[in-house]
């Protein structure tokens, strides 16, 4: 029941945080999200329909990359249930000089999924892997993304992880970051704070001040659009 309550509440209230964090510092794209917002709210009077807000190409692709490049969650460990061989993306040499291409993992093992790593891995999306730009969701994707075939149930990212234990919540995660944002962005601008943020690598990645880790908190400057009362 736990699962059900808790599921896309804190993981992405954080990935709202970031997300507007990278907006306040790039003010180009933040104008072009509002643009597009403005437009599809004049298109449907108002109301942006499910389907339509859902399909928005730039609020697609800042979520989208936002996710891959600071996920909420940045590991996780899981627990072998019986002796497999491991498949390797690439050869490995062994201690004895022998070259690998799947390893041993005993039943009961403990393995950490570093979640981060696997979004970021510049042999799948290239030399930029470590950059926020959401403009490579606007294009197509590196072919070596499409054939490393990650089990990931969300753009071929591990955010959401995969298989049985992925996360049940990930289609409410995303409807929620794009109203939350579109309903934001209409209305304000968001220029950074100067305040220096520090982004605490816990169970669950969580901004703070410097100075003050303890105490969640992501201040940023704000000031209505022209012509909002």
């Amino acid at each position: 029941m736990a699962t059900f309550t808790f599921a896309a509440t804190d993981t992405t209230s954080n990935a709202l945080s970031r997300t507007l964090h990278l907006l306040a510092s790039n003010q180009t794209i933040q104008d072009q999200l509002r643009a597009e917002v403005t437009e599809a709210l004049s298109k449907h009077a108002g109301d942006i329909p499910y389907d339509d807000l859902h399909t928005l190409p730039l609020m697609d692709a800042i979520c989208r990359e936002t996710l891959r490049l600071y996920p909420p969650i940045t590991r996780v460990m899981r627990v072998a249930r019986k002796d497999i061989m491991l498949p390797l993306s690439t050869p490995i040499k062994g201690v004895d000089g022998r070259e690998m291409d799947s390893i041993l993992v005993p039943k009961d093992t403990k393995i950490i999924v570093s979640i981060i790593n696997a979004n970021r891995d510049p042999l799948l999306w290239g030399p930029d892997s470590l950059e926020w730009k959401p403009e490579r969701w606007l294009s197509p994707l590196p072919e070596a993304l499409h054939e490393a075939h990650l089990p990931g149930i969300y753009s071929h990212l591990m955010t959401f992880l995969g298989g049985g234990r992925a996360c049940i919540g990930f289609k409410f995660s995303q409807l929620e970051m794009k109203v939350i944002l579109a309903t934001l962005i209409k209305h304000f601008r968001f220029y950074p704070s100067k305040k220096e943020i520090v982004w605490q690598m816990t169970g669950i990645t969580t901004p703070t001040v410097k100075g003050s880790p303890e105490q969640p908190q992501l201040p940023l400057r704000m000031e209505l659009v022209d012509g909002e009362a």
